[in-house]
């Protein structure tokens, strides 16, 4: 396993991280000797940093992972986030600043090597309500008593180490104002093949969705990095979700007659001429295609089972894209 540089942190990072969130399901609802088997091997095969959430089962994940890692005896990276909602609007700076030191708790750690905002920073009103956090106005992430704040005031107390936030789309010019502050080393982000637009110019043609504009390469010119997060979108780019098989029984459930499913189906299809030229599943060619982006520092796994992991950290190992298949794929977005 290959490691990169968070920008220029210092701080490096293997190519391949261990995503606890719940689409995979393993550290909310697999069994306890399970997670610990599964962590113990991809720290044996160069994993080293790790992605929670408060969110990821109220805690729950956060819980488990600090259980497995006392057990092991281990401190790999571990990043968290907090989740701003409308009922914490009224002290966001202190709300960041206690939700860090609650998922401290729970991880049983002292401080956190990254640190990120769980919202996207949005120039319009976010209206959120209720358990939604998907975004944050622009002034609230940079403005008084705001999420920049409280991530200053975490970093003062030796509590973070490096602060990040997350890419919603659509955000581009938010994205690029929150990174010129210089405060903020590292975003979360959806790069994908599905939707490729975090890590380029939206192609001509384009319309699979939200345009994340080129934000990979945003981070790398501030001096940041980026963690992709879903790089199956979804798990849709996987051998089993083309040939309609069933989700393993720990991740997140879908409906694969929904529209949206169908459609997704049906455009992972076309990039099966990736695995097939290559001798690999369509999810290793998926995680080779984020990896191939020089502003990538890791690709977070959705980990469920062990032959998921082995499988995913092969990925690391395999030659780039060709320029032809490059074309091929540019031909594939812009509908040729």
């Amino acid at each position: 396993m290959q490691t990169r540089p968070i920008g220029t942190t210092g701080i490096s990072l293997s190519e391949i991280g261990f995503g606890c969130g719940g689409n995979a399901g393993l550290m909310l609802r697999g069994e306890a000797k399970d997670q610990e088997r599964i962590i113990a091997r991809a720290l044996d095969l160069g994993v080293n940093y790790f992605d929670n959430a408060p969110d990821y089962g109220d805690g729950l994940a956060e819980i488990n992972l600090g259980v497995v890692l006392k057990s092991l005896g281990v401190r790999p990276y571990l990043n968290s986030k907090v989740e701003i909602r409308q009922r914490d609007f009224g002290d966001i700076a202190g709300h960041v600043v206690r939700s860090c030191e609650a998922s401290l708790k729970r991880l049983g750690v002292d401080y956190l090597h990254v640190f990120q905002i769980h919202n996207g920073p949005s120039a319009g009103d976010p209206a959120i309500e209720g358990e939604v956090y998907t975004q944050l106005h622009i002034d609230q992430f940079l403005g008084s008593n705001g999420a920049l704040e409280g991530i200053e005031r975490l970093k003062r107390d030796g509590k973070i180490r490096l602060a990040g936030f997350i890419c919603r789309g659509d955000d581009g010019a938010e994205v690029r104002q929150v990174l010129e502050t210089g405060v903020f080393h590292i975003i979360n982000v959806p790069y994908t093949l599905l939707n490729p637009t975090a890590g380029m110019e939206k192609p001509d043609g384009f319309d699979w969705g939200k345009d994340f504009g080129d934000a990979i390469s945003h981070a790398h010119d501030h001096g940041a990095g980026a963690a992709v997060y879903a790089p199956l979108a979804g798990g849709f780019l996987t051998d089993d979700a083309i040939a309609g098989r069933d989700r393993h029984p720990l991740a997140r459930a879908s409906d694969p007659a929904s529209s949206g499913a169908r459609r997704n189906a049906a455009r992972a299809t076309k990039f099966r001429f990736l695995a097939e030229a290559r001798g690999c599943s369509l999810a290793q060619a998926a995680y080779r295609f984020v990896l191939d982006h020089p502003g990538v520092t890791t690709a977070l796994a959705g980990i469920t089972a062990m032959d998921q992991l082995e499988e995913i950290v092969e990925a690391a190992g395999l030659a780039k894209l060709t320029d032809n298949e490059a074309a091929l794929l540019q031909d594939i977005w812009q509908g040729v």
